[in-house]
This record gives C-alpha cells, structure tokens and sequence, in this order.
C-alpha cells in the first residue's frame, strides 16, 4: 500500500502490546476439525478475455504443496466473468474449475478471491467491469509511480459509491456471486469466497482516512457484504464467506465492520505497511505488528468469528532487518490467525516467492515451517521455535467422529514424537496423519532429524 497520498491522512498511531488469540473462533471443515491454512494468492492479473488465466499453470500448485502449503487465494476478475451486462462467460468459468481441479489434486484448499485494483479497467486495472463503473464524470488521473494513489482520484472514489449504493448494481453484483457460487459450491478444492479485495470508498469533506475508513465499512460494506454473502448462502449452503475491511487496518486502524448475518464469516484482513510497501526496510523498534495485532483482533473477538490474513509480505525480501520481520511476523500471525496468504507465488522478482528456478527468495523460506494443517479436537498450544525448528502441539482430542490429526512438514526430513495417548499412523512426501485416543490430552513434537 505505497503511497504518499496514504501517509498524508493516516493519524499516529501509537504501538500497543500483543493480544491473545483468546476469545476469537478457530477456521474448522465439515468434520470439525481445526484448520490451519499458510499458502500464498494465485493470479494472472496481465491476461484477460481468451488469454485469462493462462499464466497460472499446475506448476503453482504442485510446487507449493511440495514446500508444505495448504492454502490458495485465487483471484479471479468480473471483468472477465461477466464481460457484459447478463452474459457470463462460461469459458472463464472453465479456465476457473482446471485450476481448481489442480488444487484439488495436489490437497490444496481454495479461496476464490473477487478482486479489484483501482475498482477495474476503466482506469487500467483489473475488477469491476466498465459497464459497471459510473463516474457521474470527475476527473481520473493515472499515477504510474504510485498506483495505490489512484485511490485517491474523484472518478474512482464516486465509482465505489454507486457500486455500493444504486440498486441495479447491487442486483449485479449479487448475480455474479451466485454465478460463480452456483458453479463451484460442490467443488471439493472450494473452501469459501472472498466477496471483493481491498474495497475503498470516497472521503467526505474535512475526513482523515481512519474516519473515512471506519464510515464507508460500517455504512457500505457491511450491508454489502450481508447481501453478497445472502447471495452466495443461496447457491452454496457450506463454504465459508471471506469479508475485507479497507487496506487502512494495515496502519493498525480498527475496522468499522459491523456483524454480517451468516454462519460461517471469516474475517479477512491485509497485513500491510505503507512505508514497507514503498520500499523501506523493517523497523522492529516502531511497533507496527504489535499496533496492527492489536488493531486487527478487535473484530474477530467482537463478532465471534475466524480470522485468516488474505495478503502479506514486502515488495522487497532482501532489505537488511527483513529476517528479523519474517519471525516477528510468523510469530504474530501464529498467535492469532486461522492461517494466511502470501503475496504472491510467482517465479520472479518483487513480491514473487520464489525465483525462475523455484527456490524461495531472500528470507522468504522463512515461511515454511511444519505446522498441523487440521487438528482432531480442541488446540491447548502450538508454537515454532525458528532457532532450532521445533514444532510443539498440544490438543484435547476429539471425543468422537474424525480422530486423524494431518502434520505439514515442508522440505527437510522430520522426527515426530508422540506421547501415549496418540500414534503416527502414516507418513507420505511432506506429511504426517497421527492418530489419537478419544478424548485424550495430546503432545507432538516434530523437530528436524
């Protein structure tokens, strides 16, 4: 989120100690276990119409499986959904189920993510579709040095206003969710929805942008999200609906999100810096993590719902204190969250995990630690020591029903122990299943060997 327009109408904030994850629901299956998602977003943003989609290939899944993630979000675009008022394109949804199928293959559970940046193609980006973009025609300058500034242009602050308020494209929205809800509610890779990524809005006269934020969340985007996730109950009775605030929580802003009336919401916050974002190293001593740890777990404890990160990680890994953000960040996310997504797996430079050769980037290898990807019955602890790489796990097993507990253990060979009361019962490339009596109290250890 670089941006100087950002920096000028964000307030200090001032650090805060870390909370607990006490108090906030953890993510579970239909089994009722526990669920721990780490993986990264998925995208093809520079290939539209025929071409969409392409530049994502099964490589993406397959290599990400094999470092031990579970988890994609995968953005997929209106634009190319609905091309026209009324007409969906059944190609694109084609192109959506192969990756899918891919997930699938390779165990990797799937959000599929409604983004936008910039709202859409009508100011050269990706999202909400040109026929649905009204301007009541204010002015648009581009910013090719700071994208996110964009933002900030009256034609794009308006668009969001009428997307969130005239009716017809309330109705369209909706429509389109239960295209793609109707197409993929029986998928087996689809774990939910993410209903539109980093949603803005326009500034009133006089607002600094915590204000502005915490209005445009409360009286836009909730009634929003309550008709898009009506939307989606009524093609898929199962999947989890994923719901963003604005990117300003990055600057450790608490949400103004008011309670979306569905059974299975996850709240699904971006983890951000703006300075971090325009280039600058880590600094451990401002407090940031700790202010946006603070900020971001307010809502889930409010509203009794999961949280999962749907994106993080700098534009540039390799800086000097960026080992160190790694394991503040880790550490962080491990106290709170249901799990994350990276940003983002691609074979290349700036935020791409991994390089044209598939090795991680400076630093972020940090990511893969072993980790319980489901757990049969109630968490009591689990933490990653990165000095030595042991992974600790301590659950009350479920009483009854699934008792299989599943182990991620990327890319190294492992030694898992086990007290009395459970078993490993099998091991395959990258995984553990461990078998536990009912009702008993469980301790896993796994550490490097």
């Amino acid at each position: 989120m670089a941006s100087a327009v950002v920096a000028a109408l964000l307030v200090p904030t001032t650090a805060r100690p870390p909370q607990a994850a006490r108090g906030i629901p953890a993510l579970t299956d239909e089994h009722g276990r526990v669920l721990t998602l780490r993986g990264w977003n998925i995208e093809d943003k520079a290939n539209r119409g025929e071409k969409a989609l392409t530049a994502i290939t099964e490589r993406h899944f397959r290599d990400m499986r094999a470092r031990g993630f579970d988890f994609a979000r995968l953005l997929v675009f209106w634009d190319d959904l609905e091309p026209q008022p009324g007409r969906y394109s059944q190609t694109y949804l084609r192109k959506i189920e192969r990756l899918l199928n891919w997930a699938a293959r390779y165990d990797i559970k799937v959000v599929i993510d409604a983004h936008q940046d910039v709202f859409g193609p009508a100011f050269g980006h990706r999202g909400i579709p040109e026929w649905a973009t009204r301007t009541d025609g204010l002015p648009f300058t581009a910013h090719p040095d700071d994208w996110f500034a964009e933002y900030f242009e009256p034609a794009v602050q308006r668009a969001f206003t009428h997307l969130y308020q005239d009716q017809d494209l309330q109705r369209a929205q909706a429509r389109a969710w239960r295209v793609l809800a109707g197409r993929f509610a029986h998928h087996p890779a689809v774990l939910g929805y993410d209903l539109i990524n980093e949603p803005m809005g326009e500034l009133q006269q006089g607002e600094d942008l915590p204000t502005a934020a915490r209005r445009i969340e409360h009286d836009q985007l909730t009634p929003m999200y309550n008709r898009l996730a009506d939307s989606v109950r009524s093609a898929d009775p199962d999947a989890w609906v994923f719901v963003e605030p604005t990117p300003v929580v990055g600057e450790g802003v608490p949400t103004g999100l008011g309670r979306i009336d569905d059974p299975k919401v996850v709240y699904a916050p971006h983890f951000y810096n703006a300075a971090m974002e325009a280039g600058a190293d880590y600094d451990p001593g401002a407090g940031w993590i700790e202010t946006y740890e603070h900020a971001v777990t307010e809502y889930p404890k409010r509203y009794k719902v999961p949280i999962v990160v749907g994106e993080w990680g700098p534009p540039n890994s390799s800086l000097p204190n960026m080992k160190q953000f790694y394991r503040d960040a880790m550490r962080s996310l491990g106290r709170y969250s249901s799990g994350w997504a990276g940003y983002v797996w691609c074979y290349g430079g700036g935020y791409c995990a991994v390089d044209d050769s598939g090795a991680f980037r400076t630093h972020k290898e940090l990511t893969a630690q072993p980790y319980a990807e489901s757990v049969a019955g109630a968490i009591r602890s689990a933490s990653y020591n990165p000095d030595d790489a042991e992974y600790r796990l301590t659950y009350r097993a479920a009483p009854r029903g699934l008792r299989l507990t599943e182990l991620s253990l990327p890319s190294r060979a492992w030694r898992i122990t086990t007290d009395g009361n459970a078993v490993v019962l099998r091991r395959a490339s990258g995984r553990a299943w461990v078998l536990a009596a009912p009702g008993s109290d469980v301790t896993l250890t796994v550490k490097p060997g």
